[in-house]
């Protein structure tokens, strides 16, 4: 029992892990506050859910992916050009895209990865779709041994997804755009008469930080075979915990670390969540867990510092 439920924990951990990797891209590296975060992770899932049930479940996270860079295009654009301030800047679109969600559903509020398919004799089934996961199941390899429970199977696809993501983005962050973005959440001023384009920096930084996290809501929906229009409630909260966790235990100490620390608090914070459902905690009581998890994360730096500033106290004396 404790195997599963730990096995599933890490699962769930590594599925959201690409979200806090967008969430520390804008509050850690561009250190800019972006609200657009749960409307980008729905954004991400409905338009994976409309391309995987049109049959092409790999294109179908390209296009999440792509969703969420259009959301993070249209806050970037509303703070760099109309100079609206990014919180609010991020409600607005997070706002609209409530609407533009509901659309992509087709006027519903959540939509299963089936199609209607008809037979000879004119009867009409519904269908499941296609998804990355059904077909790395469906692999010989996946028949027997560990793989053959679907944790395990979802386990260890989505690891390859979030070491690719990570490898790519340690690699990028040490190339010259990269390196840019960087420069612009440090000093925008020394950016700016260094003669690059602060804006252009800052828009990308919030686009990738966006698609990361609509790439995390396009994994979710093939996972569990469904998009619903409030699974993004509660996300920037739950990627600020995992970033928050991350650097309690890695610390600040480089882009490397940041990265490696917002998948591994991402993990953590899962695991101390399925704990809490071990305990028979009633779900209405996750939101508060949450809140709780990030206010213990914040508050543990600052108990580290109080302590060891009266133990040096202590040695003066």
């Amino acid at each position: 029992m404790l195997y599963h439920m730990f096995l599933s924990a890490l699962s769930q951990g590594l599925l959201y892990a690409p979200m806090a990797l967008g969430v520390y891209v804008t509050f850690c590296i561009l250190k800019t506050p972006d609200l657009t975060v749960d409307g980008s992770f729905v954004f991400g899932m409905t338009a994976c859910a409309a391309v995987t049930i049109a049959g092409h479940p790999f294109a179908a996270l390209l296009v999440g992916a792509a969703a969420g860079a259009l959301a993070g295009l249209l806050t970037a654009l509303l703070q760099t050009r109309l100079r609206i301030e990014p919180i609010l800047s991020g409600i607005l679109v997070s706002t609209g895209l409530y609407t533009v969600n509901f659309a992509v559903l087709g006027g519903q509020s959540n939509l299963y990865l089936q199609s209607a398919v008809v037979s000879e004799s004119g009867a009409v089934s519904n269908v499941s779709s296609k998804t990355v996961y059904r077909l790395f199941g469906a692999l010989p390899a996946c028949s027997q041994g560990f793989l053959s429970d679907a944790n395990a199977q979802v386990l260890v696809l989505t690891l390859l997804f979030v070491l690719l993501l990570a490898a790519l983005l340690s690699v990028f962050f040490f190339t010259r755009p990269g390196m840019a973005i960087r420069a612009t959440g440090d000093n925008e001023e020394m950016v700016r008469s260094s003669s690059i384009n602060a804006d252009r920096m800052r828009t990308a930084g919030v686009m990738l930080a966006n698609a990361l996290v609509a790439l995390s809501g396009a994994l979710i929906c093939q996972q569990q075979r469904y998009a619903d229009l409030n699974c993004g409630n509660g996300m920037l909260v739950m990627g600020l915990a995992s970033v928050i966790i991350g650097q309690v235990f890695f610390g600040r100490r480089g882009i490397i670390l940041g990265l490696i620390g917002a998948v591994s608090g991402s993990l953590l914070y899962r695991i101390v969540l399925q704990a809490a459902y071990k305990v028979n905690m009633p779900s209405y009581a996750v939101k508060l867990l949450s809140a709780l998890i990030v206010v213990a994360a914040l508050a543990i730096p600052a108990a580290r510092k109080a302590l060891a500033h009266r133990r040096k106290g202590g040695h003066r004396a």
